[in-house]
């Protein structure tokens, strides 16, 4: 009740202002025009000229709202404003003077005279008190102040000019803006706001430089431009860090969006900026017509892959949104998140094991879904190797009971989630997700065969490592550097395949498309460009860079040697997977092997079997004469 009052108090105030400022633009606009002779004019003129003037003046700023504007921010928008509303205020009043008085006394060049001097009085006051809070009148005088940290920008474009504003504001500077870098090149030897255009990234130590002969010796490169190339950003964390300076970022418009960032606030460059993959061409229309209106139920939900899915799903407005997880503090937190993201999104969460399949039909049978995301499993690679029992009835028997359900109950279509380890597997791991694949391939086989439209179509997507997921190297990495070090890298030589969990979520949501709306053939696996492989210690060197410690002098790497199931190498494809092209050039396709679903699927009760007695070598066995590339390094 009394945010409301003050509110009220504050645009009854604008607005009386506006009214004053319009009565008293009358007299001084005949002032003005006239001088002394103003004193020959009637007094009964005076009081109806300005009555009437500010009447038609207080109607006007109430229709084109200009009490609803915030002095603090006054801006070219509120000028406009002020303009508009003006230009109607005199072009009413000039009829009704004339109908009321032939306008007798009013001089010819009133109009335009009272046009300039109430838009000065109404913007006037405005600007003025923006300066006065933005601080821009002791900005000028405290130029040369040296309070605040030094820094260079790193692109002269609008985050940039943003930036530059913000820290004009703040009464204590936390940073001293000692110049820009402008990327093109074409605004060197410019202004930002009095703040400089020093060059481009390309002569950035000679910038460095000329700054340290000013006595001016930078602390930190700051990157307002998202785009710049990786090479650029690997070059520019070069010359910093041989300058002992740290380089950062400002928040991505997303992080405002997501609610992260509450203000313009610099941030430590990621390893994703340094990977820099292009932002992948998505049909955004086709995702939402799979998705919208339909129930989806998403298995493994509260996992990195499982919960990114939620939340792109749960954009995409589903009928109903029903997660599945194990574990039941996952399935708690990513519930907790919709709720949040989503209020009115219709979800529900069941706690339930994929193995399971008692508990499986359950859902099924209860809530009918159209769409399937499999996601859940057991990743993690020398675990998984440690307890192969486990790996199996979760990722072979546990795929193979969700695709049995959705073929029963004629879902629409189902997509698996899949790795690049389960491409020539020297892991349990990756040997069970390659079943996975296999039994799915299978079944989608046989269901387009039958050529009947409500049979369910099996998808499988294959990607390599996702940054930032549990379990990943990326957070490994982070909590040992927070430790002090030293980071750990298996062998020197060994390289993954990576890409961010919003951009594998996403192809995956595309590949879904493709492969229910478009594919024509049956038992086809997509996988996702990944780009290049990227070197482990390339990775950790890069996070002790950007830390602004230098490796092997602040922070030691160590190396600790392959773990039971590793390889130094993943591989997107089989050699025997000729990959085809598809419409959109981050999926490619890879055409199906041939497996016989009955012959496979009497492997895999067996292989099951012997699971539940968690017979380990056994299992493994099998596996070998299920796939027959499995090799284990298993010491």
């Amino acid at each position: 009740m009394k945010l409301s009052k003050l509110i009220s108090n504050r645009r009854q105030s604008v607005y009386a202002h506006d009214i004053f400022m319009a009565a008293i633009s009358f007299v001084l606009t005949l002032l003005l025009r006239m001088g002394e002779a103003i004193y020959n004019l009637p007094l009964s003129f005076f009081i109806q000229g300005t009555i009437c003037f500010t009447i038609i003046a207080a109607c006007a700023f109430w229709y084109m709202g200009l009490y609803r504007g915030i002095w603090r921010y006054a801006s070219i928008n509120d000028a406009i404003q002020i303009t508009k509303a003006v230009t109607v205020t005199v072009f009413i009043f000039l009829p009704v003077m004339f109908l009321w008085s032939r306008a007798e006394f009013l001089p010819r060049s009133f109009p335009i005279i009272n046009w300039f001097v109430l838009i000065a009085l109404l913007a006037g006051p405005r600007f003025i008190f923006r300066l006065l809070k933005d601080r821009h009148f002791d900005f000028v005088l405290e130029s040369n102040s040296t309070e605040g940290i030094p820094v260079l920008l790193v692109g002269a474009g609008d985050a940039a000019e943003t930036f530059i504003r913000e820290i004009a504001r703040e009464r204590i500077a936390t940073y001293r803006i000692a110049g820009v870098l402008d990327e093109k090149g074409s605004r060197v030897g410019r202004h930002i706001h009095n703040v400089p255009v020093l060059g481009t990234p390309d002569n950035l130590s000679e910038v460095i430089s000329q700054l340290a002969n000013k006595n001016i010796h930078l602390q930190r490169l700051v990157v307002t431009k998202q785009e710049l190339s990786p090479t650029l950003l690997n070059k520019l964390l070069d010359i910093a860090e041989k300058n002992g300076m740290t380089l950062s970022r400002l928040p991505r418009l997303t992080e405002f969006q997501q609610g992260s960032a509450d203000r313009l606030e610099v941030r430590p460059i990621d390893v994703e900026d340094l990977l820099g993959r292009p932002q992948a061409n998505l049909d955004k229309p086709a995702m939402k017509h799979l998705i919208a209106g339909k129930r989806v139920l998403i298995t493994g939900a509260g996992g990195t892959i499982g919960a990114e899915l939620t939340r792109q799903v749960s954009d995409l407005e589903p009928d109903l949104l029903i997660l599945t997880d194990n574990s039941e503090f996952n399935l708690y937190s990513i519930d907790l998140e919709i709720s949040h993201r989503k209020p009115n999104q219709n979800r529900s969460m069941r706690l339930a094991n994929v193995q399971e399949k008692s508990q499986m039909e359950a859902i099924f049978s209860e809530f009918k879904p159209e769409l399937v995301f499999h996601a859940a499993a057991l990743k993690h690679v020398p675990i998984v190797e440690n307890h192969p029992c486990e790996g199996v009835l979760t990722n072979v028997e546990g795929s193979r009971v969700v695709a049995d359900l959705c073929s029963l109950h004629s879902v629409n279509g189902m997509v698996l989630i899949s790795t690049d380890k389960a491409v020539n597997p020297t892991s349990v791991m990756g040997t069970t997700k390659r079943i996975a694949e296999s039994y799915c391939q299978a079944l989608d086989s046989i269901n387009l065969e039958k050529n009947e439209n409500q049979l369910c179509r099996f998808i499988t997507v294959r990607f390599g490592n996702v940054l930032g997921s549990t379990g990943s190297v990326v957070p490994l990495f982070e909590k040992q550097l927070a430790q002090g070090g030293p980071l750990t890298v298996t062998d020197p030589n060994i390289t993954r395949y990576f890409m961010t969990t919003r951009e594998a979520v996403e192809l995956v949501l595309q590949a879904s498309v493709m492969g229910i709306k478009e594919r024509k053939t049956a038992g086809d696996i997509f996988i996702l460009d990944m780009g290049k492989p990227v070197r482990i210690l390339d990775l950790a060197e890069q996070v002790i860079r950007l830390a602004g410690k230098k490796p092997y002098e602040d922070i030691n790497i160590i190396f600790t040697g392959l773990r039971p199931g590793e390889k130094l190498y993943e591989e997107l494809f089989h050699d025997t997977e000729e990959t085809q092209p598809t419409t959109n050039p981050s999926i490619l396709l890879a055409p199906q092997r041939n497996t016989e679903l009955k012959e496979l699927s009497l492997s895999i009760d067996e292989l099951t079997s012997i699971a539940r007695t968690t017979d380990d070598e056994s299992c493994r066995k099998i596996l070998k004469r299920i796939v027959p590339e499995y090799t284990s390094n298993k010491t």
